[in-house]
């Protein structure tokens, strides 16, 4: 059992066919090949529509009880008018990912770059009711990353309640000169804000979102490897997960974090990932 959490954006990427996925692999059964590799995986599905109740249950039977799924709530929640106007929408999500259990954790909330300083007792008010979950917040408002008072507030409130602050690092996105359109697009949609790593939980959390250069990722991710290694021998249990700008090479990107990770802390199981082209060549020479 690995003492972290790794994965993606999420596990439904045709790109990977024939690199991470065989090649025949059916769409169905992607979940249950991914989470044979990775044991967390991003739910920014459900930041823009709730599933069905027919998917959820499905997912709950391919998710082993030990994955994470760290389901974003819906932005009619996150970014839409006064979070304490949601707090019945936000149980009704929770009943709706009831199936799932346990591997909901932590639930993330992610805020638009609107929501500043001036609305944190909302933002307490809605993290105090629903204190029983493991919840972990995402803000982009540039005030919570200006070292004033406002972010020491912010941290002191989220670190009281055990709420992890998600770290968001697109450094090696915004590195990135390619004028491929995947890249401008990610550029234009991904914020651009100072790297804050906390650890306010047993629970760390980063996105790390990386240029379509895996290799030139490497220096912006080096760093991040030696806090990773530190959190697990410290006892906690860091979730970490990896994008590249259309996510086509986030599972190679995964991968390569975790065999770098080894290195660090020798001891380290591997991922039970098998080269799908190597199991075809194999299979020729049988």
């Amino acid at each position: 059992m690995l003492p972290y959490f790794l994965g993606c954006p999420s596990w439904n990427e045709p790109a990977w066919r024939g690199s991470f996925y065989p090649d025949d692999l059916r769409p169905a059964a992607s979940l249950s090949h991914y989470s044979a590799v990775f044991n967390a995986v991003e739910g920014n599905t459900t930041f823009y529509a709730r599933p069905s109740p027919q998917t959820v249950t499905r997912w709950a039977a391919q998710m082993p009880a030990g994955f994470r799924f760290c389901a974003k709530l819906p932005r009619d929640i996150s970014h839409a008018g006064d979070l304490r106007e949601h707090f019945a929408a936000t149980a009704e999500f929770l009943q709706l990912l009831a199936p799932l259990g346990e591997r909901v954790a932590p639930l993330w909330l992610q805020l638009p770059a609107s929501f500043g300083p001036a609305r944190l007792g909302e933002l307490l008010c809605w993290l105090d009711e629903f204190a029983a979950r493991p919840v972990a917040v995402e803000l982009r408002h540039p005030a919570f990353f200006a070292r004033g008072e406002e972010e020491r507030l912010l941290n002191r409130s989220l670190q009281e309640r055990g709420v992890e602050r998600i770290c968001l690092d697109s450094r090696a996105l915004f590195s990135c000169t390619s004028r491929d359109a995947a890249v401008l697009h990610a550029q234009a949609k991904k914020p651009r804000l100072p790297v804050r790593p906390t650890a306010f939980s047993a629970s760390p959390q980063l996105r790390f979102i990386g240029g379509p250069d895996l290799l030139a990722n490497q220096p912006f991710l080096e760093p991040w490897l030696d806090k990773v290694a530190g959190w697990i021998e410290q006892g906690l249990t860091p979730h970490v997960f990896l994008h590249t700008p259309d996510n086509h090479l986030a599972a190679a990107q995964a991968l390569r974090f975790h065999a770098a990770l080894m290195e660090r802390l020798p001891g380290l199981p591997a991922l039970a990932f098998v080269e799908p082209r190597a199991e075809v060549e194999q299979l020729g020479l049988i």
